[in-house]
């Protein structure tokens, strides 16, 4: 792929991702044969602004989780309430990082 593509994709996907991986991404980006595939795996990236929505909205729920793939620790959540607020309390500072770490670990898993 060329770096104009690159540019494009990492601008469209930049806010999903950690910000200390860019070069990483960028150069997994630039590795990748079929740019259309690449396309298609960072449309399917989480948005982690509505990852945090999700947590101050329905986050004792466990749908926050949900969202980002985490299945085991939203039933956790669902079922104990989020741990009585608590576990809803720390979410709401960690979901957004979390989120853009389960997106790094999903695009290095397809861009293989």
């Amino acid at each position: 792929m060329d770096n104009r593509q690159v540019d494009q994709i990492m601008m469209t996907c930049g806010s999903k991702l950690p910000i200390e991986c860019y070069n990483i991404v960028r150069d997994k980006l630039a590795s990748c044969e079929d740019p259309s595939y690449a396309y298609m795996v960072v449309s399917q990236l989480k948005d982690p602004t509505i990852s945090i929505v999700l947590s101050v909205l329905v986050g004792e729920f466990g749908i926050d989780r949900f969202y980002v793939g985490d299945i085991g620790l939203g039933i956790v959540k669902l079922i104990t309430g989020g741990c009585c607020g608590v576990w809803w309390l720390v979410d709401l500072f960690l979901i957004m990082e979390t989120t853009r770490r389960k997106n790094l670990e999903t695009l290095m898993m397809q861009l293989r």
